[in-house]
């Protein structure tokens, strides 16, 4: 009975030893891992990059799994230079992937170790390539780009300055490929494979951004001012025309009046030399209206007029005959 108890006993230790040693051994991959075996720290055989069922040696070797997908990096905001000395913060962001899991499980472990290194090499690559071009290199996507539309207010610069962006050589899209390149060079000996790199966002400094807002207010009141100027200009000018318009109407009027009343004249000249003609008594009917219309404005004004009395104003009034005096005592008679 004993010997049957500890039959029992000892199948059931080792059945369950084995399921222990089993459960130790084996392993599985899927798809989106893949394994390094270490045996008391060190790497041993090759990486398993192939998904299922697999085996080890149990409690001696231990399992690291290390990520097969294309992984992020996300750059930290950093202040950096451009060529010109225009301090800019860039914010980048990559893509990387894990193409050699033993190298990299030597040189850096982990996840948290790669994302720093890239980290350095990334930011030192990217301020690098920023300081070697302008502004306007990193901005612009290609150098082939045109502007959508036009600004009204660069029309209007008779300067050809306000928006009028520099001539670039590359643009940002070709700084994008440099500092890919020059990283993956230097992350292949981590077993890094870099993807892409790709700048999200640009900004200025705000001490910088300051100075190019005043700079862009006081190229807007330059041109607000040669709006002014312009048409201050065109406002006299068509004054002027005005005024010279108006003189040419003006002066033609008057040459208008002028033959008119020349023309009348004529016809009344005319008038007056046929029935001068025609009729002695009427010329001089004439003669005498028109001497008549002169008396009061030349006798009745307040200006002096000196004229012999032989002139021929005055032969009317000299043919009026004065009225005799009233018949009777003569003037001062009868006074004692």
């Amino acid at each position: 009975m004993n010997k049957k108890v500890f039959s029992g006993c000892l199948t059931a230790i080792l059945i369950v030893g084995g399921i222990v040693v089993l459960s130790s051994a084996a392993y599985t991959v899927n798809m989106r891992e893949q394994v390094i075996i270490t045996q008391f720290g060190d790497p041993k055989g090759k990486p398993v990059t192939e998904a299922g069922l697999h085996f080890k040696v149990p409690f001696i070797q231990k399992i690291n799994v290390i990520e097969k997908r294309i992984l992020e990096w996300d750059g930290p905001r950093d202040q950096m230079p451009t060529k010109e000395k225009t301090l800019i913060m860039v914010d980048t962001f990559g893509r990387w992937q894990i193409t050699d899991p033993l190298k990299y499980f030597q040189r850096l472990r982990d996840e948290r170790s790669a994302q720093s290194r890239l980290d350095d090499i990334l930011g030192s690559e990217t301020r690098n390539t920023i300081a070697k071009h302008e502004l306007i290199e990193v901005i612009r996507t290609t150098k082939d780009r045109d502007p959508i539309q036009v600004d009204e207010l660069a029309k209007a610069d008779l300067g050809g300055v306000v928006g009028v962006l520099p001539e670039i050589s590359r643009g940002r899209t070709a700084l994008e490929t440099d500092i890919l390149e020059e990283s993956r060079v230097k992350l292949e000996e981590f077993g890094i494979e870099l993807l892409d790199v790709r700048f999200k966002r640009v900004n200025y400094n705000q001490t910088v951004e300051r100075q190019i807002y005043q700079r862009m207010m006081s190229e807007r009141k330059q041109i607000a001012e040669r709006f002014r100027s312009e048409g201050a200009g065109e406002a006299a000018k068509i004054t002027g025309q005005m005024e010279k318009d108006l003189n040419v109407i003006e002066s033609e009027a008057y040459r208008k009046v002028q033959e008119i009343k020349g023309e009348a004249d004529a016809r009344a000249t005319g008038i007056y030399a046929a029935a001068y003609n025609q009729s002695p008594q009427a010329a001089e009917f004439y003669e005498f209206s028109r001497t008549m219309e002169l008396y009061p404005l030349i006798i009745g004004g307040k200006s002096t007029v000196v004229l012999s009395t032989d002139s021929d104003l005055f032969k009317y009034l000299k043919q009026v005959q004065p009225d005799p005096l009233p018949q009777g005592d003569p003037i001062g008679e009868g006074e004692e």
